[in-house]
C-alpha cells in the first residue's frame, strides 16, 4: 500500500524498510550475524519524524567520542586498555537469598572509565593475588 492509502506514513518508514532490505541483501546469507551493527546504525540515524537519533531520544544526550593521546594509554597484545588497580577503597557483603558476596570498591587509573568500580572479592584476588597477602 501507499502512503494515499496510509496518510499518517511521511516516508520515513518505506526508507528504513528500504535501507533493511539493501543491508540484508549485501550481508546475503548469514545477515543475522550483522544484525546489531544494522541495530546501531538505526538507533544513530536521524529520524524525522522524532527529529533526532533514536539513541538521542531515549537518552536525551548526544554521542560525545572519548579522544585519547595514544602515548596516555597501554594496551596488551589483544589490543586491550591495560588499567592498573590504585587501591582498595572499601569492602561490603551483599546478601542474597542463598548466599552473600563479598565485594570492593576499587580505584583505578583509568582513563575510559569511571574511576572507581565494586568488584567481586574471589575475582580481585585470582588478578591480584599480591594485594591480599597476610602480614
Amino acid at each position: 500500500m501507499s502512503t494515499a492509502y496510509h496518510p499518517q506514513i511521511d516516508g520515513q518508514s518505506e526508507r528504513t524498510i528500504q535501507t533493511l532490505e539493501d543491508m540484508q541483501r549485501a550481508f546475503g546469507k548469514g545477515w543475522e550475524r550483522h544484525l546489531s551493527l544494522v541495530e546501531f546504525s538505526y538507533n544513530n540515524s536521524y529520524h524525522m519524524s522524532i527529529k533526532a537519533a533514536s539513541f538521542e531520544a531515549l537518552y536525551g544526550q548526544k554521542y560525545e567520542p572519548l579522544a585519547i593521546l595514544f602515548d596516555e594509554i597501554q594496551i596488551d597484545d589483544k589490543l586491550n586498555f591495560i588499567e592498573e588497580l590504585v587501591e582498595i577503597m572499601d569492602r561490603e557483603v551483599k546478601r542474597l537469598k542463598q548466599s552473600c558476596i563479598p565485594i570492593l570498591k576499587v580505584s583505578w587509573n583509568s582513563r575510559r572509565g569511571p574511576k572507581f568500580t565494586w568488584e567481586r572479592e574471589d575475582q580481585m584476588k585470582k588478578k591480584y593475588p599480591h594485594l591480599f597477602v597476610n602480614p
